[in-house]
């Protein structure tokens, strides 16, 4: 279960909106919601009489859900991310506080980090203490000796393991060290573990078509996540390494830019989740090496990002759940909402929105409590000046589209003030 901030103050009272149901495709217009505390009371056709602190009136704008980004990496903020594990934890927080907030401030009231983010970090969002979306996290990445986990030098032989230490990898072989790693994450409240399938566009020491850990491995992090009730998600590029984890039992796949008709069928039989993340290799292609990026990652990228739409076309086409995902990093954190342009050129605007809401929330096993405007829910709304439904680009622009950011029932952001 994700975090929850604390409860705003009071209540407020949207009236005249245009609800934006996703399951539905549709806004349904001149609904009253009701916010009090941190949830949603009552969501009502027409006018509802109730008392308020504050009548908000959304004639000709539309009321959504928050967005939920299902692939992000919160505390990287360095494209030096093998540098980065030197760094002070404190300073890293402080960074990652920055990169939190523009989150926020660009409607995304959830995320999933698949690597970075840790126990501390959580809770001082939850307890109100930094600014950010609700945090769903991992913590470590699992990841073999020389695979996309592998932060040290060629010239280099001590892994320093200690958990403060800003990297983003366990350094883990054989199935007792995997599950040594998984029950450790578990131990620190992990919701999901991450493994690193495959090869990584900013691994210098491995190839994007590798395949990485033995099948024995992957099944005992699988199986150590069944046992505490979460799951397991594959970082996994081509066929061959999405195919092979979702047989062991892997749930969500990210990225998968390499894919061929092999897998989505896949998908289906296991009942799991692709993440693409189109707007990580389009921010790399255009600020990567200006940022620092190593030559050795750069030279990964041209497969990649040619693959990413033809792979989104052919899991969309067989009707795999689809779930909003970015894995920005560093300053390119700020194109997070390029993600829904992106997609635009092969999916119709209803299913990228169901990407970011609904679709997401059954990945994070939150069903009903985020990713919806309803009765119980998280009180996790926008305001948006359109609708996304019939233009999506309202949402990859929200500095110029969104009104109101509303997270459990606090506005961090409003523009409808006054």
């Amino acid at each position: 279960m994700g975090a929850v901030l604390p409860a705003g103050p009071g209540r407020t009272v949207f009236t005249h909106a245009a609800v934006l149901d996703a399951d539905l495709g549709a806004c349904l217009p001149d609904r009253t919601v009701v916010v009090e505390g941190d949830r949603i009371a009552a969501v009502a056709e027409g006018e509802l009489s109730t008392a308020a602190d504050r009548v908000i009136d959304l004639r000709g704008a539309v009321l959504m859900p928050g967005l939920i980004d299902c692939h992000v990496h919160v505390t990287v903020v360095t494209t030096d991310v093998w540098g980065m594990a030197e760094w002070s934890p404190a300073y890293v927080t402080a960074r990652a506080a920055g990169v939190m907030a523009g989150m926020l401030r660009r409607g995304f009231t959830t995320v999933r980090d698949v690597g970075g983010c840790d126990f501390g970090l959580a809770r001082a969002v939850a307890e109100g203490h930094l600014p950010g979306p609700r945090l769903v996290y991992g913590g470590k990445m699992l990841s073999q000796t020389g695979g996309a986990g592998e932060w040290r030098g060629p010239g280099r032989t001590v892994h320093d393991p200690h958990y403060a230490c800003p990297s983003l990898a366990w350094l883990c072989d054989g199935v007792a060290e995997v599950r040594r790693a998984a029950r450790e994450e578990v131990r620190r409240g992990a919701h999901h573990l991450k493994l690193y399938l495959s090869g990584a566009v900013d691994a210098p020491a491995d190839r994007i078509d590798a395949t990485q850990f033995a099948a024995e491995e992957i099944r005992a992090a699988v199986e150590e996540a069944e046992a505490a009730g979460i799951y397991v998600a594959g970082h996994a590029y081509t066929s061959r390494a999405i195919n092979r984890g979702l047989a062991l039992g892997v749930r969500t796949i990210e990225h998968g830019n390499l894919m061929d008709e092999s897998s989505p069928p896949l998908f289906l039989a296991h009942d799991a989740f692709y993440v693409p993340t189109l707007a990580t290799y389009q921010a790399l292609g255009r600020h990567g090496r200006d940022l620092g990026m190593p030559e050795e990652a750069m030279a990964k990228l041209p497969p990649v990002l040619a693959g990413g739409l033809h792979a989104l076309e052919l899991a969309h086409r067989a009707g795999v759940p689809i779930a909003y995902g970015t894995d920005l990093l560093a300053a390119m954190h700020r194109e997070q909402s390029a993600e829904f342009t992106l997609r635009a050129e092969v999916q119709p605007a209803v299913d990228i929105v169901r990407a970011a809401t609904t679709v997401a929330a059954r990945l994070l096993r939150l069903e009903g409590a985020v990713g919806v405007v309803a009765e119980g829910a998280f009180a996790d709304l926008l305001v948006v000046d359109g609708d996304p439904l019939q233009d999506v680009r309202r949402l990859s622009d929200p500095e110029r589209h969104l009104r109101l950011v509303m997270q459990s029932g606090r506005a961090v952001r409003d523009d409808l003030a006054g």
